[in-house]
């Protein structure tokens, strides 16, 4: 790609960011919690099958199931309304990253790599959620003179962003040839997206990289992830939403990078300097 090219997208990205500025932030974070929302719904809908299934995989009891289902429930639909409400964040995050731990013991998912990974890329959303909060109650005290960089923010927003990319690892074991034209846009998804979030971990022209993500990616889970096309009652209509909803949070993550921008470790800060 020559450099002109490279200059024309980044002009063309920064215009519609500078027209989209007001609404980017709340469309990041309700991109970020779709997923928490969407299972807290689906722990009201499918109490007994949840609660069934802890039970039987733990032994644990009908009751330690149900308060685990609870804890669910309202530990993501009652944080992901502050973190949209911009309430309580740090508090809300904190809730959201013990769901996701929780589920990742209670369902087996450490022992899945594929949906361990989709987790922690969850998780990297919910970090930059919490730089952005921490940057915030940084400018509180805008009058008070301070040392240096917001160092931890920084950090914060470097792990985010590395969190972020491990979701694309998933897409490597996908590939089943079960439809060949579907495999081909994987393999097109991998191709694509792979040197993308290479320099969106590295922060290298990092909001060009994330604008053309998060347009691709929303493309590509639109055809790859159509549950409407699946009877609720259909096990793949499950397990096809999650794959949507994970992907729909990532994709808030990326807007969080766009939003926030790479931060102080990265190429583009660095060459600031140069």
């Amino acid at each position: 790609m020559s450099a002109e090219l490279i200059k024309k997208l980044e002009d063309y990205s920064d215009t519609v960011l500078r027209k989209t500025k007001d609404y980017l932030p709340f469309l990041s974070r309700l991109c970020l919690v779709a997923t928490f929302m969407e299972d807290g719904v689906r722990m009201w809908y499918q109490w007994k099958e949840q609660s069934n299934y802890i039970n039987h995989h733990w032994g644990c009891g009908s009751f330690i199931a149900g308060m685990f289902v609870v804890y669910n429930l309202l530990g993501q639909i009652i944080p992901s309304v502050l973190v949209l409400a911009r309430k309580y964040v740090q508090v809300s995050v904190g809730l959201l990253f013990g769901v996701v731990l929780t589920q990742t013991v209670g369902y087996g998912i450490l022992f899945d790599v594929r949906f361990l990974l989709r987790n922690v890329a969850l998780l990297g959303g919910l970090v930059l959620l919490l730089a952005e909060s921490m940057g915030e109650a940084k400018t509180m005290f805008a009058g008070v003179p301070t040392m240096g960089e917001n160092r931890p923010q920084n950090y914060m927003q470097l792990a985010g962003r590395i969190l972020i990319c491990l979701m694309f690892l998933t897409l490597l074991g996908e590939m089943s040839f079960d439809n060949l034209f579907t495999e081909v846009i994987r393999a097109v998804e991998i191709i694509v997206g792979l040197p993308l979030m290479i320099c969106v971990c590295i922060g290298y022209k990092t909001k060009l990289a994330s604008c053309i993500l998060v347009f691709w990616l929303f493309v590509l889970n639109l055809y790859l992830n159509p549950f409407w096309m699946y009877a609720s009652s259909r096990a793949m209509h499950d397990f096809v939403k999650y794959d949507f909803f994970q992907t729909l949070s990532v994709i808030g993550g990326l807007l969080y990078v766009i939003t926030l921008g790479p931060g102080g470790v990265s190429f583009d800060e660095h060459k600031k300097n140069w």
